[in-house]
């Protein structure tokens, strides 16, 4: 998009759609970044070892040609409650004295309709999108270069015009951290760039809610870490992290509140403006102390009031039966080298959400290239490799070459590290390359990360799922593998990984998990193919709210499973939420789903006539049958206490039913279909005569 007219008139804001067009980052997409950019030259697939050489010396050498100069940032975060916009966004985004070279603009709940969660659309995105770009600051012309947006977290970047033409490798990634890890009303987006060459990371997340919830939030952050990586457009290069980044930018809703302190005395300090003894109490601020979370990042400090929770409409605190307690849920947070911050401050003016905006004006010093000490530099690396050239190979030592992995279970995550060390004289590149006659270098529960690199530390990581469950179950497979760690231009090198699977009732077909007899972990690996464990009923309250919403810890899944598998407990331990996450997985994980692959188009055919429906079921097999009509029983339960846990027939036919990666029901992207699936399964949640008749002849 490239403005010619000076103030943002009706010409720029034709329609919405305009606003919504790919065509505003031409600007980013077409220019072309100076030779000297190391990502540019890390893609070069033309460069080999030599070439590889020089690259890695020009990164080491960075400093002999390139100098810092300083940028201008704005970073803006508003949760706002799934409202429209209803005023103007100036007195936040153009509250500077002079223009930003840069925004970073992100928003959370941009949409809470029940729409926007099952399909991820909304209309609001070029409404909200509208309002930003009219209340950017109006003495400077920007450009817009990349949206990203997962449910209702938002994350939108302009730029200077004038800085376009330096800006590349532009990617955006998300990822949720809602029930199962999948559902994206909670979890972050981010958009990374090169800007001359400096790499940013720029994250907006929105993490769980609740005061109590602080160790949720904590694993959130460790998985948004941990899941969200970058693929470059050169296939050859290794995924980018968020911490790989020279810069890294967090904001948004992180959800940490004031603990220890009630709401009147939180109130009282606010009054009295002693945000310091409040900052005390402070979850965030309480867990970075103890290098819990945000290890290595700075927020700068607050001197303005808690920006939640207000009446909607007015600076009100919250008057409502909960009467939250005010909290900084909405914080800006930095990583990296030569950034100050200018400012940090809420923005009280803004009445529409029942949060107050935040921004922070951060002045980051960006490494700019210097064309003639950088021409000096090259030339200088490339002589001195014309004398080494023909004098070294390359050559590397393991530290280990058998690895062994005691105890795996069910989506526990292990890993084990082998360090390559470069005994030879000049820099060299492995990669795990495959067997003769396989697909991949490694068996699918087996991954290495990173599979190709320089000399580094290279982490075996063994994680079982629903794909790899089931054989490993059965003894059809074992925990074995060679990998072939080959070296450019030198030898390959072999690592043997064994180790010992625990078989688990997660990932076990219905047919076979009907013949146990005793827990699956006590029998010997030859005769479970015939029979495993069953599993320990638990109640779970019918009156808990945002069941099959709320996602349970990690560490409770961990606790039911081995309770499963091992039969140690006459109950399942943890929370209501955890255990029918684990539910979840459980279906999630199963061979052949409830309703078998071969009713599928049955189903989907019939889904308008409720006798049909039924008659389909009434053919499956008596263990499918049976599993079936217990689970539409207990959801028919619940539903008879929906004033008190919130949930309806819509909530718990998507949470339930719809999709492959929750009860394996039915997998699809294509929207008809999956509104085909969710009635089909809606006629099984409505209490009808013949339900009775079903339920009396459940055997015990």
């Amino acid at each position: 998009m490239k403005e010619d007219e000076r103030t943002r008139g009706d010409g720029v804001h034709e329609s919405q759609e305009r606003v919504k067009s790919e065509v505003r980052d031409d600007l980013i997409r077409n220019s072309q970044p100076i030779l000297s950019n190391k990502s540019q030259m890390l893609g070069m697939p033309q460069f080999g070892l030599r070439d590889n050489l020089i690259k890695c010396e020009l990164l080491k050498n960075e400093d002999a040609y390139t100098y810092i100069k300083n940028y201008s940032f704005f970073l803006g975060t508003y949760n706002v409650n799934g409202k429209n916009p209803k005023e103007s966004l100036s007195p936040w985004l153009a509250s500077t004295t002079t223009p930003p070279d840069f925004y970073l603009v992100a928003f959370q709940e941009l949409d809470l309709s029940k729409e926007a969660f099952l399909f991820n659309d909304t209309p609001k995105e070029p409404e909200w999108m509208l309002a930003v770009y009219k209340g950017l600051h109006p003495d400077a012309k920007y450009a817009f270069v990349k949206l990203v947006r997962l449910v209702g977290i938002m994350l939108l970047f302009y730029v200077k015009a004038e800085h376009a033409a330096h800006i590349s490798e532009v990617e955006v990634e998300s990822v949720g951290t809602g029930v199962m890890g999948r559902m994206g009303n909670k979890g972050a987006v981010a958009i990374r760039f090169q800007f001359h060459n400096s790499d940013i990371c720029v994250v907006n997340s929105h993490l769980a809610a609740h005061t109590e919830e602080f160790e949720r939030r904590n694993q959130d952050f460790k998985d948004i870490c941990r899941r969200m990586q970058f693929s470059p457009d050169d296939l050859t290069l290794p995924p980018l992290t968020i911490m790989k980044h020279n810069v890294v930018l967090w904001l948004g809703d992180l959800n940490y509140r004031i603990s220890d302190l009630e709401v009147d005395h939180v109130k009282d300090l606010i009054a009295k403006k002693d945000f310091e003894s409040l900052y005390n109490h402070d979850q965030l601020k309480r867990q970075m102390d103890e290098e819990v979370v945000f290890v290595g990042f700075t927020e700068g400090e607050i001197d303005f009031q808690p920006t939640y929770k207000y009446d909607t409409g007015s600076d009100q605190w919250d008057t409502s039966e909960k009467c939250r307690v005010p909290a900084w849920c909405d914080r800006i947070l930095w990583r990296g080298k030569n950034i100050k911050q200018l400012h940090y401050q809420s923005h009280m003016t803004l009445k529409t959400s029942d949060h107050k905006p935040v921004s922070s004006l951060l002045e980051i010093g960006i490494k700019v290239v210097n064309e003639e000490s950088y021409k000096r530099t090259f030339e200088e690396i490339v002589r001195h490799i014309d004398r080494l050239e023909n004098d070294c190979i390359p050559s590397v030592s393991l530290s280990q070459r058998e690895f062994h992995f005691q105890d795996v279970k069910f989506m526990q995550h292990q890993a084990k590290t082998v360090t390559v060390y470069n005994d030879g004289q000049v820099p060299c590149q492995f990669e795990f390359i495959p067997k003769l006659d396989e697909p991949s270098y490694c068996k699918p529960w087996l991954a290495a990360n990173p599979a190709k690199g320089a000399s580094v530390d290279i982490d075996l990581e063994v994680f079982v799922n629903r794909s790899t469950a089931p054989e490993l179950n059965s003894g059809q497979q074992q925990l074995e593998d060679i990998l072939v760690l080959h070296l450019d231009r030198g030898k390959d090198y072999f690592i043997s990984v064994t180790g010992n699977y625990l078989p688990s009732c997660f990932g076990s077909s219905l047919s076979t998990l009907c013949l146990l007899r005793e827990p699956i972990q006590g029998m010997p690996l030859e005769t479970i193919r015939d029979t495993m464990s069953g599993v320990h009923p638990r109640t779970v309250s019918v009156l808990q709210e945002e069941l099959f919403q709320q996602p349970g810890l990690r560490s409770e899944f961990e606790e039911i499973r081995d309770c499963l598998d091992t039969g140690s407990l006459d109950t399942l331990p943890g929370s209501n939420h955890s255990v029918s996450e684990a539910l979840l997985l459980f279906l999630d994980a199963l061979p052949e789903p409830v309703i078998p692959f071969s009713f599928y188009l049955q189903c989907l055919e019939c889904c308008s006539d409720s006798s049909q429906c039924r008659q389909i079921i009434s053919m499956l097999p008596q263990c499918h049958k049976n599993v079936f009509n217990y689970l539409t029983a207990f959801l028919r339960e619940l539903l008879k206490y929906s004033a008190h846990n919130r949930l309806d027939v819509n909530i718990l036919a998507q949470a339930s039913f719809n999709g492959k990666q929750n009860s394996k029901v039915y997998f699809t992207q294509d929207t008809f279909k999956k509104r085909k699936v969710k009635e089909f399964f809606q006629h099984f949640l409505i209490q009808m005569p013949s339900d009775r008749d079903i339920h009396d002849k459940i055997p015990e």
